[in-house]
């Protein structure tokens, strides 16, 4: 996962119910954990992102595998800050590196350009997104793997920092160029999705539904360039999993370390599990 703050995610976490299973985990400290939201905690404001609900896409076709997200976005940050050689482009190689000691890279999840949407930057987008494609896969040894990438919220002119964004069409159409011209590229588009107030970030529901288009793209190999049919639906079924009964008991444990049930609370419902 790498990019800036809309791939790292900042939908706001109570608007939408948690992903919760036990075989989607997320990188913390080259170990694998089970994956709860925030993944990506790169900023106190940081929320809910499109790769819980990639995760959970891909787990309706693999029941019985797990998914490991490695989460290495960084809110804020323009394409320069992500060039090869730079510490954002160092760090996610070094966490990549971490996570196949014990499982397969299988691919590059990317949502940036924000910060490249004025002052003529745009103009330049292909040409240095390009080189850190090939960059990171030279590197990893992956010369074919799937590097997806988002489109750009059509809001962003009209929110409170439009002023800065008067060249996202110009970045979208960069993005696309990647698409159509580079192997096993992909490009996602992100017509009807919303933001929150800020203008800026997907809210929650529009993150959930990006990620459904993002592992798509992932698993058919194709740019998705149009409002998928049943995108709620299945997000629907990603969220509302029966939860194993150790998942329910794990849930009920991080909640009472939250201070969000008593002790006693959390003594009755283990009971009831028992039962």
């Amino acid at each position: 996962m790498i990019g800036q703050s809309n791939m790292a995610g900042r939908g706001y976490l109570n608007d939408v119910k948690q992903i919760y299973d036990e075989k989607i985990k997320m990188l913390v400290n080259g170990r694998w954990q089970t994956m709860v939201e925030p993944i990506n905690f790169d900023r106190p404001t940081s929320g809910i992102g499109l790769a819980a609900s990639f995760a959970g896409a891909w787990r309706l076709k693999n029941h019985q595998e797990e998914i490991g997200l490695i989460p290495c976005a960084d809110g804020g940050t323009s394409l320069d800050e992500w060039a090869v050689g730079g510490v954002l482009f160092e760090n996610a190689l070094f966490q990549a590196k971490l996570a196949l000691r014990t499982s397969k890279l299988s691919g590059i999840l990317w949502h940036q350009g924000e910060n490249d949407s004025f002052g003529g930057l745009s103009a330049l987008y292909y040409d240095k997104l390009s080189i850190i494609v090939d960059a990171f896969r030279r590197e990893l040894e992956a010369p074919d793997i799937p590097f997806i990438t988002g489109g750009l919220g059509g809001f962003l002119s009209g929110g409170r920092y439009g002023k800065f964004f008067t060249e996202y069409n110009q970045v979208n159409q960069a993005l696309q160029k990647l698409a159509e011209t580079k192997p096993n590229c992909y490009f996602v588009t992100a017509n009807g999705l919303t933001a929150n107030q800020d203008g800026l970030h997907f809210d929650a529901v529009s993150q959930r539904r990006f990620g459904i288009r993002y592992f798509e793209a992932f698993f058919e190999k194709t740019n998705i360039l149009a409002l998928m049919p049943g995108e709620n639906e299945l997000i629907e079924i990603i969220q509302d999993r029966p939860l194993t009964k150790k998942e329910q008991v794990t849930l009920l444990e991080i909640d009472f370390a939250r201070g969000k049930i008593s002790l006693t609370d959390l003594e009755e419902k283990l009971s009831l599990l028992k039962e």
